[in-house]
């Protein structure tokens, strides 16, 4: 399989195209320093029915690392031609001497190291192709310690952007942050409200993070949040948009509140092509938010170790001390974290089409930072 090949499944890919095996093999063979062997799915068979009944609802997920917009060549040339001054913060890896961190250093390094060598050999992207404020708005800058974070939904991201609040100094405890300041306050600045030259110079010195978390748990975690519980926003602009498009035989009051959307009726959304309403951040690609292969993120976290990691993040770019990285749940506190035992009880509820054709919509988030496969 030449890498021409690897690279039109990776940009093009058909959810009724499963990855061949000897596909699998040189895919494999690529996950070099990886934390736990990474499956790739190989071809299954489905009931022919249950394929055509469902392919009339999802259309074709494309997996794409870029968007192309136009004006975008003239933006880059013009970077290229201009000379700003760069002052490189480098991480503090003094820290991982006393041997408290050396175990999240060497994660920190297979991590990265096996996203560079993801994106070099699969991606093919030699030069940027979307839009520059596009690509950067969802990152958050904190300039007093040179950070830059971009904002996963469902990832930790509501306790990040409440310790970025103290290290700019907006508050003196992560603590006491509710989460109508974290996401309304508007106190936080991103990195596209910045001209060329700020964007410029802040990506090339200042320390750029992201923390990801496995697409299932990722989607199930976005579905209870915004689907089970009251909500001003998703219930009327996606609820019922979701009932009415999915939903046979539709009560009145379901379709003119939005409320009780099944996660069958959300899935069927997620993979319409011709979806009633658009993507939402809570459950896009990590590839399409974040765009790891076009930036490169000095420091990924993952949700699995989230408090190990952010912590190890905090000692590394010179937080004070007495932060820590908080640990408490931003919402709905009573509800049971969502894991890979919660995602089982909503998968029960698919059919193996449908939880292979979630695994092609997410499988480049999958791939590049090794998660393995779901559960099919």
């Amino acid at each position: 399989m030449t890498r021409e090949k690897i690279q039109e499944y990776i940009t093009n890919q058909n959810p009724k195209s499963h990855m061949p095996r000897d596909r699998k093999e040189k895919t494999e063979n690529l996950l070099l320093h990886s934390e736990k062997p990474t499956r790739v799915l190989t071809e299954t068979s489905h009931p022919q029915g249950e394929a055509r009944a469902l392919s009339r609802t999802t259309g074709s997920p494309t997996v794409k690392l870029t968007e192309r917009h136009q004006g975008t060549n003239t933006l880059f040339r013009k970077f290229s031609e201009m000379k700003w001054p760069m002052d490189v913060r480098p991480l503090n890896k003094s820290l991982v001497s006393d041997g408290k961190w050396k175990r999240a250093d060497a994660t920190q390094e297979k991590r990265r190291s096996f996203l560079q060598e993801f994106c070099k050999k699969y991606g093919g992207v030699s030069r940027p192709q979307s839009h520059l404020f596009h690509m950067v708005s969802r990152i958050y800058v904190e300039d007093k310690h040179k950070i830059l974070y971009c904002e996963v939904p469902k990832a930790g991201c509501s306790n990040w952007k409440r310790v970025l609040m103290v290290l700019s100094g907006l508050a003196p405890s992560a603590d006491n942050i509710s989460h109508d300041a974290v996401h309304y306050g508007k106190h936080l600045k991103k990195l596209d409200s910045f001209d060329l030259k700020g964007i410029h110079i802040r990506l090339n010195t200042y320390t750029k993070a992201v923390f990801v978390r496995d697409p299932m748990e990722r989607l199930v975690s976005a579905f209870r949040d915004k689907f089970e519980h009251p909500n001003s926003y998703y219930h009327p602009v996606f609820g019922k948009a979701i009932i009415k498009k999915y939903r046979p035989n539709a009560c009145e009051e379901a379709l003119n509140n939005g409320s009780g959307v099944k996660f069958k009726e959300f899935i069927h959304y997620l993979l319409d092509s011709h979806r009633p309403v658009g993507m939402d951040i809570h459950w896009e690609k990590v590839s399409k938010l974040c765009y790891p292969c076009l930036i490169s993120y000095d420091f990924v976290g993952k949700f699995e170790t989230l408090e190990e990691d952010a912590n190890y993040f905090l000692q590394l770019i010179g937080a004070p001390k007495e932060l820590k990285f908080p640990n408490f749940k931003d919402r709905h506190a009573s509800d049971r974290r969502t894991n890979a035992q919660v995602v089982r009880q909503y998968l029960k509820d698919l059919t193996q089409t449908e939880r292979q054709l979630i695994y092609d919509f997410y499988s480049l988030d999958y791939l590049m930072f090794n998660y393995t496969t779901p559960f099919l």
